[in-house]
């Protein structure tokens, strides 16, 4: 199960990406109170959990309801996920991970931004949500598999509390290159995996001999 979980993990935190959270969290709130601030991170880390774990335990039941196979999903996935880190590694921001630019204004008139944009689509974005069905799907029936993917997704939302709560110091540590250089690497790590996903739903649909 060590394998999983570090595959896992490492998908999870890609996707819902704490550290680049945290200092866009940092960027758009720098007029906040402490507490404000503080109520908005864990308020957005809970609504988070919510949704992602909505996706893990109803995606897979909702898209066999629509006809869409495990092989179909793994690979158009693994798809999203490629395209998604390939904008990670030229560190352009498309909204799969991060909000758009046009988010990013609205988001900064509002007061309470841990709905919308730090829960979604910033952590809860469509790459975190294929995430999680995909990696929930592999685990099939096996049940320590399963609580194995549902650990790892909630230690990666643990972290993510933790690096919202300290955005501001993550921000000055790292500043933007900081940033878009570890975008870049954790970018390089998400295509190999969605590359893996895909080659896996391939070679599960009977297409190749």
């Amino acid at each position: 199960m060590i394998d999983v979980a570090i595959v896992a993990f490492t998908t999870f935190f890609v996707t819902i990406g704490p550290v680049d959270a945290a200092v866009v969290y940092a960027a758009l709130t720098p007029q906040h109170p402490e507490p404000a601030k503080r109520r908005m991170a864990l308020r957005a880390t809970v609504i988070t959990a919510v949704i992602l774990l909505g996706f893990a335990l109803l995606g897979e039941t909702v898209l066999a309801w629509l006809g869409i196979s495990l092989p179909a999903l793994r690979t158009a996935g693994g798809i999203l996920l490629l395209l998604i880190g390939i904008d990670m590694v030229f560190a352009r921001h498309s909204g799969g991970v991060s909000a758009t630019e046009s988010e990013t204004r609205e988001a900064s008139s509002r007061t309470d931004i841990s709905v919308f944009p730090l829960a979604t689509p910033l952590l809860a974005g469509p790459g975190a949500m294929s995430a999680a069905i995909l990696l929930m799907a592999g685990a099939g029936d096996d049940l320590a598999h399963q609580m194995t993917v549902l650990a790892m997704l909630f230690l990666v939302l643990a972290v993510t509390a933790v690096c919202l709560l300290a955005a501001v110091r993550i921000q000055g540590f790292l500043g933007i290159t900081g940033a878009q250089v570890l975008t870049r690497v954790l970018g390089v790590l998400l295509c190999a995996l969605a590359v893996q996903f895909t080659f896996d739903g391939i070679a599960q649909s009977g297409l190749l001999p």
